[in-house]
């Protein structure tokens, strides 16, 4: 087949060169002249492939997205497919479908996960819209997904597939944050002489053998205590919106909700919070806590 993609970052780069390396024809669009784009504009980038057309965008969530598709629904004709596989919060893909279908465009929209090793080990695919539309680019996500049965999946009507990201990303927090509580409460013991180790060696027939160990073991050969590692983490807005959706539906999540609140807590927000309740202790109990007592590990 025959695509063009829109953002050529470490996500849509690297999908690109799946979908080559698959015998398809990839035609490449980015603002940046240094990421090996084909052509300098959506507007070339349309008219370089053949009618219908398939365009993925991989751009950023919210005012670039909404930018790409509402300047693909002036160039694009009724018939051409528009798949979003960026983190769009889920709500925005109804509008973005209904907008596109103005001008008869079809729409998909992709959570995608595989992050950098996704060329070569393939990614999770999760759509949302119509099944007709979705076999219709069929051979693209086959080439994208892993070898196998699994990694495709048409989770629902529009919409869908960034719902599904949104949990699946919810999950991915939890996991990890148990994996480094876990790995946390090792460090202070004296009954584990390499903690790394003993995590590693969960790889194999462990209930807990993951991928995300297989990583964890990528990064610990060369930093056991993970000492070179910055205690900060970011978090994208996936896990968030899970929280946010769980609430409405009135679903729990709080091993999602916590490792949310360690994140934003890891980034410095919680430092005036604390002041406060150090504060309130020292003046209703005289407990006194100075910096140099703090224990460190």
């Amino acid at each position: 087949m025959h695509i063009g993609m829109i953002g050529l970052g470490r996500m849509g780069g690297n999908m690109a060169k799946r979908l080559r390396a698959g015998g398809h024809t990839v035609v490449g669009y980015d603002m940046s002249p240094d990421s090996g784009r084909d052509v300098t504009s959506l507007a070339e980038l349309v008219a370089a492939l053949p009618a219908p057309r398939v365009l993925w965008t991989m751009v950023p969530a919210g005012g670039p997205t909404d930018a790409v598709i509402t300047e693909l629904k002036g160039l694009l004709d009724a018939g051409d497919i528009v798949i979003d596989g960026g983190n769009t919060h889920y709500p925005d893909d109804r509008r973005h479908a209904d907008d596109l279908a103005e001008r008869g465009i079809d729409f998909l929209d992709c959570g995608v996960s595989g992050g950098v090793w996704g060329a070569e080990r393939g990614y999770a695919l999760m759509l949302g819209g119509d099944r007709a539309v979705f076999d219709r680019v069929r051979p693209l996500l086959d080439t994208l997904k892993p070898e196998g049965d699994y990694g495709l999946t048409l989770a629902g009507p529009v919409g869908g597939g960034h719902f599904a990201k949104m949990v699946h990303n919810g999950i991915e927090y939890g996991m990890m944050q148990a994996f480094g509580e876990g790995f946390a409460t090792m460090m202070r013991s004296d009954l584990i002489d390499d903690p790394a180790a003993t995590m590693v060696s969960w790889r194999s027939g462990s209930v807990v053998a993951s991928w995300l160990l297989d990583l964890f073991e990528n990064a610990v050969q060369t930093d056991p205590g993970l000492r070179g590692m910055p205690a900060v983490a970011n978090e994208s807005g996936e896990a968030r919106w899970m929280v946010e959706a769980a609430l409405e539906l009135g679903v729990p999540t709080p091993a999602t909700a916590a490792a949310l609140w360690q994140r934003q807590t890891s980034r410095g927000g919680a430092d005036d919070i604390l002041r406060v309740v150090t504060a309130m202790r020292a003046q209703f109990g005289g407990h006194v806590t100075k910096v140099d007592e703090i224990a460190t590990h």
